[in-house]
């Protein structure tokens, strides 16, 4: 098996070749039309989560491109769904997020960088509108009985996809008068933009620019809320982004299909690929297998409380990817020793993976766990996982897809499709951790106390400030988005294991009614990353032969 070009990957897919529109030779964006078409396939969803990770990751990428080619060899119609990666991770900490080694997307080069430009687009739709916000700050603007905008209650920031903690806190409008208004302003990261989340909830271009004229960008003299409506950006920002909410379609390196679309983070946004592309994905395939970031306490609780809820559709099989060195980080290894051998560090770490599979109960879900195999791994500790799982009666599947591709997935693939098929007669009956009716600070301790296992939750005064004015603009029935570090169940990226006795600090509630959540920032999460002392950017490197070297960890 190997790679095809673009156009029968689409009709792999059954797509008409009139709905693709090449972007060279080797991606495309696929009409919306394509969507109006009969379902050609069983279209059961598959989720693939994680345990929490080490800083590098744990290969839930690699292993959901590993599972979609086993699934085609043998012989079955899978359709694989993912993010776009961000430029931040690309040149910060992680490195490309294509997969790795032989499980790989392509063009792995350019899905790392700029791919079909929809971050870029993303960027500037987001930029526009805080354009016009200041324009309307220098003018003075009167917005009906709103009044003008008060430039000291701006909530809209501006956006940039890269990893830049100097950008987090700035001064705009110094200088003369005709430079703009003097205000405190922040960069967020791309990925953590409004405009990101709403391309990936979006149904369709209507839907699109409703949903950016709700955006909440400030308030008015009055104490009214601003819209992105009122200040009339809403229309001009849907025209930049016509060609980014087009799902993106890709291949595997043995010729699958890959639909890589929209790419909010997991830890400060909701980490989930787009609406869209998985509503194609479902009308495509018997099987899709889509990830969400980071571990299932994070992007898993919102696939399933905010994807879902708004999609309609819910998951047949969670996989969940657990290696040996995060289990014995969470059993006590130093994260630079966790790839040794340690037994004892390893059973203790399994307590970590006991808490996400009781949460995966918690929604009705069955599990498969899937364990990425490091070439270092032994034989002895692979066992020891398997049969913790084997009595907790949990399927337990080793996954070599970076050392073998789609061959090094097949006993996860038969064991994902068996657990999928089972649930053809009764399918997992949607299952959510709180109702939209209740208040805000309710959902907040809810998905504290059974996804994480906190005790409860402290709300700064600002906190609860921002909540009651969220419900008091009649936005209290959203989803809850939390933003929270991704290497601990808690707040606390130190607290590793199946910590007890813990309280969650939120500090912040921000109100984003255009994608349709609140989000609760804990700890010190930022919304604009900073690079590590030593970036992957310093590894990156263009090739004579017009290949880039190290944007790839395993490069």
């Amino acid at each position: 098996m190997g790679p095809q070009g673009i156009l029968d990957v689409a009709r792999e897919l059954g797509i008409s070749e009139d709905h693709v529109e090449p972007y060279g030779r080797n991606k495309a964006k696929i009409d919306l039309a394509a969507l109006t078409r009969p379902a050609a396939g069983a279209g059961r969803l598959v989720l693939v989560s994680a345990i929490n990770p080490t800083p590098a990751g744990e290969g839930k990428t690699t292993s959901s491109i590993a599972l979609a080619m086993g699934m085609r060899r043998l012989a079955k119609r899978a359709v694989l769904c993912l993010r776009e990666p961000s430029l931040g991770p690309v040149f910060g900490v992680k490195g490309g997020g294509t997969g790795g080694g032989r499980a790989t997307l392509m063009p792995a080069d350019d899905i790392n960088l700029h791919f079909t430009g929809d971050i870029h687009a993303i960027s500037t739709a987001h930029n526009l509108l805080s354009a016009m916000v200041d324009n309307a700050c220098h003018f003075n603007t009167t917005f009906g009985d709103k009044g003008a905008i008060d430039p000291r209650q701006v909530t809209w920031g501006r956006a940039l996809d890269m990893n830049d903690r100097a950008l987090r806190n700035v001064l705009v409008g110094l200088g003369r008068k005709v430079d703009g208004v003097p205000r405190q302003d922040r960069f967020d990261i791309t990925a953590a933009s409004e405009v990101m989340a709403i391309v990936a909830l979006a149904e369709g271009p209507e839907d699109l620019e409703n949903r950016l004229g709700r955006i909440v960008i400030g308030q008015s003299t009055s104490g009214a809320p601003i819209t992105a409506a009122d200040v009339g950006a809403a229309a001009a920002m849907t025209a930049l982004l016509r060609d980014a909410i087009k799902p993106n379609l890709v291949q595997t390196d043995e010729g699958g299909p890959a639909l890589v679309h929209a790419g909010p983070f997991a830890n400060i946004a909701h980490g989930c690929s787009s609406v869209l592309a998985t509503r194609l994905g479902l009308l495509s395939g018997d099987y899709v297998i889509t990830e969400a970031g980071f571990g299932f306490d994070l992007g898993g609780e919102k696939f399933l409380d905010i994807k879902c809820r708004t999609m309609g559709v819910f998951p047949r099989v969670l996989v969940l990817v657990a290696t040996l060195r995060a289990l014995k980080m969470h059993g006590g290894a130093p994260v630079k020793r966790a790839a040794e051998p340690d037994p004892r560090a390893l059973e203790l770490g399994l307590t970590h993976l006991d808490k996400h599979l009781d949460s995966a109960a918690f929604f009705g879900l069955p599990v498969v766990v899937s364990i990425n195999v490091f070439p270092n791994d032994t034989q002895e500790e692979l066992a020891l996982v398997e049969a913790a799982m084997q009595r907790r009666g949990v399927r337990a599947v080793r996954c070599e897809g970076f050392l073998r591709g789609g061959e090094g997935a097949l006993d996860l693939a038969e064991a994902v499709a068996s657990a999928a098929d089972a649930t053809d007669d009764a399918p997992p009956a949607p299952r959510f951790v709180y109702d939209l009716g209740e208040p805000l600070r309710d959902k907040i301790t809810k998905i504290a106390r059974t996804i994480y296992g906190a005790d409860g939750l402290t709300f700064t005064a600002a906190a609860e400030r921002d909540a009651r004015r969220i419900e008091e603009l009649g936005h209290g029935g959203v989803p809850i988005c939390m933003a929270k570090t991704q290497l601990s169940l808690s707040d606390d990226p130190a607290l590793v294991g199946r910590p007890t006795n813990f309280q969650v600090t939120v500090r912040e509630i921000r109100l984003s009614a255009g994608a349709g959540f609140a989000v609760a920032l804990t700890g010190d999460m930022m919304t604009m990353p900073g690079l590590p002392r030593e970036p992957s950017a310093l590894r990156v490197k263009l090739l004579p032969t017009g290949k880039i070297r190290g944007l790839m960890q395993n490069d």
